[in-house]
């Protein structure tokens, strides 16, 4: 089975977009400030932010679509189940090394945090025990997470009993101390991004139907979770832990509907998000193809480029603080920390906007590069699986 290169786009698209978070977070002058803060936002930064939301449910619900494409293609459960499980342990270990220390630039790793290299590590290992089971099935497990996963924090256990424990540490966001100079992070609950994959598995099965079926297949899903999302929303009652409410402009009162919450991933986050990327997938016939082929280059080489794209990044925002006259010595290392003085440092959100596009130009040749490699070794050197 070939590429298919709506995902590969898709995938591509996302990844442009995740660009932006990181040099947002990175490089911004107000990294410290939450661009969801009502109270402290301004509309773009909040912008900025939200776009940046699809990333994560996109690459989730898409590393469940590949499972379900690579083992139509192989179509061998043993050998599927192997390569799942030994991924998903080689992924949770790229977390807690490559990627953290990507993230912190701290030697002594006093800062350990769980994301979405985590996230789909764990999802594969889980997956791969289930693969006898029909994709229907799983889909259908995988929405009844979507949807009742923000009840376990209703239920009524006392706080440090056994099953509190067990479920916050599946289902919730949580900072966990574990020695006096070290913390673990756990950003993305593993049970709710499970249910997101265990989806896409299922929905795999939509790129086995001719084009124009599947784009209507998505264009029906991202009308019905639009509209889920809306209704919902409106009631205040279920799906999120944060409520919106009316506030002193319209603008502001619309970025209070639409701050959602990612930490944990809420069902109104997942519909909201979800939506969206399917009315991509409906309507990507109409990108022109010069863009798609650009795109697809990123795309075809996603862990490449997240590991990369990270280096690249935190490197420029050293070099960044060194031209604007900081020392060494200036840096500051450790829990929450990446590296960024405590006085005042950073670039407005024009130049970060302006770096973004000059690291995607940058990181294009890498992926390129990259991909043609893997294309051509693959059959050879099976590591490159890996990658």
């Amino acid at each position: 089975m070939k590429r298919i290169e709506t995902i590969d786009y898709i995938r591509g698209l996302v990844m442009i977009v995740m660009a932006l978070d990181h040099t947002r977070d990175f490089l911004h002058i107000a990294s410290a400030q939450s661009p969801t803060n009502l109270a402290t936002t301004t509309p773009l930064l909040f912008l900025t932010r939200w776009i940046t939301h699809l990333c994560a449910p996109t690459f989730v619900f898409l590393s469940g679509v590949s499972v379900y494409l690579s083992l139509k293609k192989q179509n061998d459960i043993a050998e599927s189940r192997r390569f799942l499980l030994s991924r998903g342990i080689w992924l949770i270990f790229l977390e807690f090394t490559v990627v953290n220390f990507a993230l912190w630039w701290d030697v002594q790793f006093r800062t350990l945090i769980f994301e979405v290299i985590g996230a789909i590590g764990f999802g594969f290992i889980v997956l791969s025990f289930l693969l006898k089971i029909a994709p229907r099935s799983l889909g259908i497990v995988g929405l009844i997470i979507i949807f009742g996963h923000d009840l376990v924090p209703l239920l009524p256990l006392s706080d440090g009993s056994a099953a509190k424990l067990i479920l916050s540490a599946l289902f919730g966001f949580s900072v966990t101390p574990l020695s006096p100079q070290t913390i673990f992070i756990l950003a993305y609950p593993p049970i709710p991004w499970l249910g997101i994959m265990l989806f896409g598995f299922s929905a795999g099965t939509w790129f086995e139907m001719s084009a124009e079926r599947r784009n209507s297949i998505f264009l029906k899903m991202s009308i019905a979770a639009l509209t889920l999302f809306v209704a919902i929303r409106l009631t205040n009652f279920y799906g999120d832990p944060a409520h919106w409410s009316p506030q002193s402009t319209p603008v502001f009162t619309v970025i209070s509907f639409f701050n959602t919450t990612k930490y944990p991933v809420s069902l109104l986050f997942t519909l909201m998000t979800l939506g969206i990327i399917f009315l991509k997938f409906a309507f990507v016939q109409v990108v022109p193809q010069a863009i798609v082929r650009v795109v697809t280059v990123f795309g075809r080489v996603p862990l490449f480029y997240f590991v990369v794209h990270l280096y690249v990044i935190h490197i420029l925002m050293f070099v960044i603080l060194f031209l604007q006259g900081f020392q060494w010595s200036d840096f500051v290392f450790g829990s929450f920390s990446q590296g960024r003085p405590k006085a005042e440092s950073g670039v407005s959100l024009g130049m970060v906007y302006l770096i973004w596009l000059g690291v995607v130009v940058l990181m294009y040749p890498l992926c390129r590069w990259f991909g043609a490699y893997k294309a051509a070794h693959q059959a050879k050197k099976k590591w490159l699986r890996y990658l």
